[in-house]
């Protein structure tokens, strides 16, 4: 290990943490499945599933799979074996109703996303991935949430974070995320695109490898404005963001109207595109990649992932649940952790 390394608890830790989510959903089916079928052995870091055993357990049962569960002591490579897992228990109040997101398990989520992130910012656990969570439920329990984007942010105490999803092929990164597209307007600032970009471009380099990201940045008007004739807030907010980032030498373009950044020749020389909210961008990335896409938080002082969808309520039990989208999010897990001890 290099000094670097034995300095920054964050690269000391060899396992990933993974939280399935709401218990309701599909996410305890993936991590059985996760076991049963592909087995952990296939990732270069052990797994720990910060969850309640009997939750495993019976979704286990449900899928007619068997499983083994080992309780988590930090020892490497003990859920190796197919059919085993390595699980932080963290028991849940309420009975688990398969396809039901209830608002009395909400409470239980958060606790096993406040261990996850505990574990990783002391350094016991190398990087995070989660699994989907329910926010209308979390919310009917009274607990205000807007997504795992912001929680992470708030957990972290970090003030600017951006929300990335990636698949072969194609990067999209947010300046805002979650919110009322009548808001979208008034996020949309010089200052929340700057620095939106300096994180984008800092963590491609830190946990990615780029070395200088190219960077597109699409308008938030048709046609990006048309020079102030379908609105100016590309001219007077956008583009000096992109001005002061390119005269400190770095590689972005735009304000690239958003119907056309998308286009193959484009992309050849780009190496993610900032859509400035939620439905501007994923909907292409999703058309793209849906079941090999995984969600990235960047901008926090651990690294996380995430499946790119949501909790399947109507499938979870059934067996038919896609294990794809968090396998990818495991690989790409640890591709950032060897990106960053490289550059470290």
């Amino acid at each position: 290990m290099s000094s670097s390394a034995a300095d920054n608890p964050a690269l000391a830790g060899g396992m990933i943490a993974v939280t399935p989510g709401e218990p309701g959903g599909i996410g305890p089916d993936l991590c059985v499945q996760i076991a049963a079928r592909q087995s952990p052995r296939q990732f270069d870091h052990d797994l720990v599933f910060i969850a309640d055993p009997d939750v495993l357990r019976e979704r286990a049962r449900l899928l007619g799979l068997e499983l083994k569960l080992i309780e988590y002591d930090g020892t490497p490579g003990a859920g190796a074996e197919a059919g085993s897992l390595t699980v932080v228990p963290v028991r849940c109040p309420a009975r688990v109703r398969t396809g039901v997101a209830d608002p009395a398990t909400a409470g239980y989520v958060l606790e096993t996303l406040d261990r996850a992130i505990a574990g990783c910012r002391s350094g016991e656990f190398a990087a995070l991935v989660t699994g989907p969570v329910h926010k209308a439920a979390i919310n009917r329990a009274g607990i205000p949430f807007t997504g795992h984007t912001e929680y992470l942010a708030a957990a972290t105490a970090c003030r600017r974070v951006v929300m990335m999803l990636a698949t072969p092929g194609l990067r999209v990164a947010l300046v805002t995320t979650h919110m009322p597209l009548r808001d979208v307007c008034d996020a949309v600032t010089r200052d929340s695109v700057e620095s939106t970009l300096r994180v984008l471009i800092a963590d491609l380099r830190k946990r990615f490898g780029i070395a200088e990201p190219r960077v597109l940045v699409c308008g938030l008007n048709p046609h990006a404005g048309e020079g102030g004739e379908l609105g100016t807030e590309d001219d007077e907010r956008i583009r000096p963001a992109i001005e002061a980032l390119c005269a400190e030498g770095h590689q972005v373009r735009g304000p690239w109207p958003a119907d056309s950044a998308f286009l193959p020749e484009i992309l050849r020389h780009t190496d993610v595109v900032l859509a400035m909210y939620h439905d501007q961008g994923l909907p292409v990335l999703k058309h793209h990649g849906f079941g090999d896409a995984v969600n990235v938080t960047l901008g926090l002082p651990i690294i996380r992932t995430s499946v790119d969808h949501g909790t399947a309520l109507d499938l979870a039990g059934s067996g038919k649940a896609d294990t794809g989208s968090l396998i990818q999010a495991l690989r790409t897990a640890q591709a950032m952790i060897a990106a960053e001890r490289n550059i470290s």
